[in-house]
């Protein structure tokens, strides 16, 4: 009788860690291929951000091309997605009114964004096969030297109003990119893709306080976002809020 209980015993202990065993084995399974699968997610958003880079890159030296033909010299960063115009071709020292050459090179501008962004954007303007990496936002940047202002105005509110003139002189001479979007409107999150923004002289490009410097430094930048990768945690708050 001991023996057959003894049997019995070992056959549970054996049954409950073989038991044990297919579990540990099952989550080890479940653990592979939920990791196989965020790795495939991962793989496929970096490929598309990628994709959103060079894209944008594409933007800016095509940009860049339109406006040397139209005998305006520019200056790109492709890394950071800005598209630079310098401060002595658009404003006087310490002045926020586009010059008469300011407001001939902001036409130029305009009628290149116009003849290149269409298919970046949602724009009915887009006469070809549009992108698959949409533009999310163009901010107008004003950027000042450390120089401090005399008067009631600063450094940042010269930022400021000389983006706001940037922008307003944008639209006044292509209308069409207020229709710009980043999306068709009324989806969510759709909105015009130009804004605009002021720095002062917090984001300078070229360091020391010389006058090579400080001419430098004072500019209006276009910088470009693109358009990321949503992701299903998006997609669920989005649906949330609807």
């Amino acid at each position: 009788m001991d023996g057959v209980v003894r049997r019995r015993h070992a056959d549970e202990g054996e049954s409950y860690f073989m038991s044990m065993t297919d579990m540990m084995v099952g989550l080890l399974l479940i653990f592979i291929i939920l990791l196989a699968y965020f790795a495939l997610q991962l793989q496929s958003k970096t490929a598309e951000l990628t994709g959103a880079n060079q894209t944008r890159a594409e933007i800016l030296n095509d940009l860049q091309q339109s406006l040397k033909d139209k005998g305006l010299q520019v200056e790109i960063d492709t890394k950071t997605g800005v598209l630079r115009l310098p401060d002595d071709v658009l404003f006087d020292k310490g002045q926020w009114e586009l010059t008469d050459r300011g407001q001939a090179a902001i036409s130029k501008v305009a009628s290149a964004m116009v003849e290149v962004l269409p298919c970046f954007t949602t724009s009915n303007l887009c006469k070809g096969a549009r992108s698959s990496h949409l533009i999310d936002a163009v901010f107008v940047e004003g950027h000042t030297d450390s120089d401090a202002m005399v008067g009631a105005m600063n450094n940042y509110g010269l930022s400021v109003r000389r983006a706001e003139t940037t922008f307003s002189m944008l639209q006044r001479n292509q209308p069409d990119l207020q229709e710009f979007r980043n999306k068709p409107e009324g989806e969510a999150r759709s909105a015009p893709i130009l804004g605009l923004s002021g720095y002062g002289p917090d984001r300078p490009i070229a360091s020391g306080h010389s006058e090579v410097a400080k001419k430098r430094n004072r500019r209006i930048d276009l910088r470009f976002l693109m358009t990321t990768p949503s992701t299903g945690l998006d997609q669920d708050i989005l649906r949330q809020k609807k």
